[in-house]
């Protein structure tokens, strides 16, 4: 696989790799990054198995550095740093790979050529497009995963994506620079919010078809707690793009479909029950007429969802932005 850039035939490829509890895992990891990558940044966010100076003792690969956080900041925190050392050393993509083992280093080439080729901004790992691997996945994950992505789409408006956890990834370094990557959550919620902030730029991101890997890495997510508290973060970021896409940077015919369907969706519900109840408590027949306004309602309300939908579902965006974004200089911390 022949591999360039728009500034000419040696991409500068840096991978983010955020260090906790994976001491196991981390320089196994480190030596099959193949020579495609310029530079590899380790972030240990406070690891107690100390993987950041393990690295830094038995790891002589020139390509690496690493990144300590005094403190637990979370995951989502250790690739922002991660982001902007890599900024800082001018590269073109920025890789992102799990410490613990799960995402293969050969797929980096794969996972990377959308974006130098200049389809995608952003490019992510979807597991699930193999039918035949996904039963080799923890049914808790498989799960977890139906779960949240279809919430994901929603919040997100990436509808045509899928697998929205998954923390193979690959960035053009201009949209990173672009970003406002101090308001992307900073916990497990990162990749999800990393998507939701690039709806809002209108950057593209494709799925890459991938296998997962599951040995005796332990994560250190909660599923039943990561479910609930996903799900109100996405319905907070559904309603967040919906103000900002439909009402505050653009008006659309789909801008008026949204209020009026749920209102009108709302008052036929409403209307309906109440006359249900009335009807049981008296035992008087719902007027010919109200049944009629109240289904009018409904289903005229359902119909004018249906095509926010179906105009938010075609919405997606499909022109690549950092083609017209600039380089990327210095950035500060």
């Amino acid at each position: 696989m022949t591999i360039s850039s728009d500034k000419g035939n040696s991409p500068r490829i840096t991978v983010v790799i955020p260090a906790y509890k994976v001491a196991k895992h981390i320089l196994g990891l480190l030596n099959n990054i193949g020579p495609e990558v310029t530079r590899i940044i380790v972030v240990d966010d406070s690891c107690p198995e100390k993987s950041g100076d393990l690295v830094l003792k038995e790891c002589d690969d020139k390509r690496v550095k690493v990144i300590f956080h005094s403190e637990n900041l979370g995951v989502g925190a250790s690739v922002i740093s991660g982001y902007r050392e890599a900024l800082r050393d001018g590269c073109d993509v920025i890789v992102k790979l799990d410490g613990d083992g799960q995402m293969n280093p050969a797929l980096i080439p794969r996972m990377i050529l959308p974006v130098l080729d200049g389809q995608a901004d952003y490019s992510k790992g979807n597991r699930f497009f193999n039918v035949t691997k996904v039963k080799s996945m923890p049914v808790g994950r498989i799960i977890g995963n139906l779960a949240l992505s279809f919430f994901a789409k929603a919040s997100s408006g990436y509808w045509n994506i899928f697998d929205p956890n998954n923390g193979f990834t690959a960035i053009n370094s201009k949209v990173v620079g672009q970003l406002a990557l101090e308001r992307i959550s900073k916990r497990y919620f990162f990749e999800s919010d990393m998507l939701f902030h690039l709806n809002l730029m209108r950057a593209v991101v494709i799925d890459v078809p991938m296998d997962a890997k599951y040995g005796d890495e332990a994560s250190n997510l909660r599923l039943v707690n990561s479910v609930f508290e996903f799900a109100f973060k996405h319905i907070r970021n559904y309603f967040r793009r919906i103000t900002y896409g439909y009402y505050l940077r653009d008006f659309t015919l789909a801008s008026i479909e949204l209020p009026l369907g749920s209102a009108l969706c709302i008052f036929g519900f409403v209307v309906g029950l109440k006359s249900w109840i009335h009807s049981m408590n008296d035992g008087i027949p719902t007027q010919p007429g109200t049944l009629i306004l109240i289904a009018m309602s409904f289903l005229s309300g359902l119909q004018l969802l249906l095509g926010f939908f179906a105009f938010d579902i075609s919405n997606t965006p499909r022109e690549p932005i950092s083609k017209f974004l600039p380089s990327v200089g210095h950035v500060s911390n």
